[in-house]
């Protein structure tokens, strides 16, 4: 099932489909990591929903949810890889 990064929940992991965007929001999405192929998983959201915090690639990052909107992964159900 493919969704935004954005719509993800909290302990839903998925693998990076596509960046969509233009100019400097999708390269500054590139340079953080997210790529095609990356496996990502939702750590937690703000008490208001913005931003929510991701771990990939051993590290965790911080998105806005609008940066979040850019994102498509496929959903990982658990023990699938």
């Amino acid at each position: 099932m493919e969704k935004r990064l954005s719509e993800l929940k909290p302990g839903e992991k998925g693998i990076i489909l596509r960046v969509e965007g233009s100019g400097a929001t999708k390269r500054r999405i590139l340079d953080m990591g997210l790529v095609r192929g990356t496996e990502i998983k939702v750590i937690r959201r703000a008490p208001l929903g913005d931003p929510v915090e991701f771990l990939l690639k051993g590290y965790n990052l911080s998105l806005r949810k609008s940066e979040g909107d850019n994102v498509y992964v496929r959903v990982v159900e658990e023990g699938e890889k």
